[in-house]
């Protein structure tokens, strides 16, 4: 017989008809003739009930279903005579795949901290909210590929070991086969890369984006989605070591199809999220409700779905660096002094500002452009006041920036200076250059980060909830 899935059983399968269902145990009752399991395959965040007639099995077998243990289940699905479902499953043979010891299974049916389970991350996937939560990380990723497919870009696959550096922050790890206690050392006692597997200093990489404006100046329009490292020594909820990044990149795209792009993208994403993770997110939503139950109500977070909804159904904001500045400095928010960080010309906006904008000031998602240049990267569109740079970034409610982008820099002689003053080293970054000597073209791109993202639309607090095996300062367990 074909197992069925969970999922596949209660959302029609006709009673009367006989099925093989398999799965993990999340709980086991007792009444006096019947046993109740409860029966989880993953399928769905929903629970097959399984009744078991206590004469009809052996003690011994029963007795070894707890709470964790994996089953294949014969049965023929019967109405439910109790509430939450339409159908159970009578069980005809039931046969324990692998059992569960009761004593020292730690996924317990009772609430768990999310500190508890992330050090238990190997077996954290077996409760309701990781089910969720991974079940739609999934389908975002799913629709990701889905929307840049029916819009013709081509997915790259960029390297993950690189020579070069990005952002130019230089918080990279170091990728070598040289011996760490002793390498070898040139004349001038320091590190010989020469000897090295790839005969230079090489690291993980940080952002696809530059390999990613070469593949865009031959086929048009391709986006990277995969691995990124940043060796960032940040312990907050909001910083990985590890983490995954969406980065389109377009030929003849200018700033303002690069903001279309954009929104479209993200409402497209949150819509799919809508329309097809309904009972997931139906369960986080709850979850976030029981969380905050306790706090005033200004500390609430707003309802996971009219949150969603908020973005999906509402036009996005565009202002300038320079007047969303003029509107932080005139709030009362700022005269009361309640920002943190101070707001002033030239300064990167934080999280609070960006919220402020957001939640308090528009009421709707904003996307602010042309900010000045000494806080953005050197590959950015100089625009014509000298000052600032044809930049984006994508700002959300309770989130700050969710998108950052930009017009890249399509002059050559404007991008060599430009790097010459940011001490990139322009002989190693020849291959770059080439796209501005070489049949140049106005591009654009902008980079998202999936947990990032993912912690959007799941409403978890800590971006550690969101992948599967959170990468950070002294933590590479699993």
């Amino acid at each position: 017989m074909i197992r069925k899935k969970v999922r596949e059983i209660l959302d029609g399968e006709a009673t009367g008809t006989e099925v093989l269902v398999k799965g993990w145990v999340r709980t086991h009752r007792n009444s006096k003739n019947v046993s109740f399991i409860a029966l989880n395959d993953g399928s769905t965040i929903r629970n097959l009930q399984v009744v078991a007639d206590v004469n009809h099995f052996s003690g011994e077998l029963l007795g070894e279903i707890n709470t964790g243990a994996a089953l294949s289940v014969t049965g023929i699905l019967a109405a439910s005579a109790g509430s939450g479902q339409a159908v159970e499953l009578v069980a005809r043979e039931i046969v324990l795949l692998g059992g569960a010891d009761p004593e020292n299974f730690p996924m317990q049916p009772k609430k768990h901290s999310l500190e508890f389970l992330r050090e238990n991350a190997h077996l954290r996937f077996r409760t309701n909210t990781f089910g969720a939560i991974f079940r739609i990380r999934h389908a975002m990723a799913f629709a990701i590929h889905d929307y840049f497919n029916r819009r013709g870009f081509y997915y790259l696959h960029t390297p993950i070991i690189t020579a070069s550096d990005a952002e130019g922050a230089g918080q990279m790890f170091r990728v070598t086969t040289l011996d760490a206690l002793q390498p070898p050392l040139t004349e001038e006692g320091k590190v010989d890369f020469s000897a090295d597997f790839f005969g230079r200093p090489t690291n993980l990489t940080v952002s696809g984006q530059l390999e990613g404006e070469l593949g865009a100046t031959a086929l048009g329009e391709i986006y990277t989605f995969g691995p990124t490292f940043r060796a960032e020594n940040s312990n907050t909820t909001r910083h990985l070591a590890e983490f995954w990044m969406i980065e389109p990149e377009m030929a003849f795209y200018d700033l303002k199809d690069n903001m279309d792009l954009a929104e479209d993208f993200l409402k497209s994403l949150i819509r799919y999220a809508l329309d097809h993770c309904s009972e997931d997110l139906a369960f986080l939503a709850t979850r976030l409700r029981e969380e905050e139950k306790g706090k005033p109500r200004e500390q609430q977070s707003m309802d996971l779905i009219e949150k969603l909804k908020f973005v999906a159904d509402n036009e996005f904001v565009r202002l300038t660096y320079t007047e969303a500045i003029d509107i932080l400095r005139n709030s009362n928010h700022y005269k009361k002094k309640k920002f943190q960080f101070p707001v002033e010309w030239g300064v990167d906006l934080q999280s609070e500002h960006e919220r402020y904008l957001v939640e308090n000031h528009f009421r709707k998602p904003v996307i602010l452009i042309n900010y000045p240049k000494e806080i953005k990267a050197f590959y950015m569109k100089q625009n014509d006041d000298g000052k600032t740079v044809a930049a984006m970034d994508v700002l959300f409610p309770q989130i700050g920036e969710i998108i950052g982008g930009s017009q890249r820099e399509e002059d050559y002689d404007k991008l060599v200076a430009r790097m010459e003053e940011m001490h990139i080293p322009v002989e190693e970054m020849w291959w770059y250059l080439d796209t501005r000597r070489y049949g140049t073209v106005p591009h654009s791109g902008f980079g998202l980060g999936f947990e990032r993202f993912i912690l959007f639309i799941t409403g978890m607090g800590n971006i550690r909830d969101v992948i599967a095996f959170p990468r950070t300062p002294r933590n590479a367990e699993f």
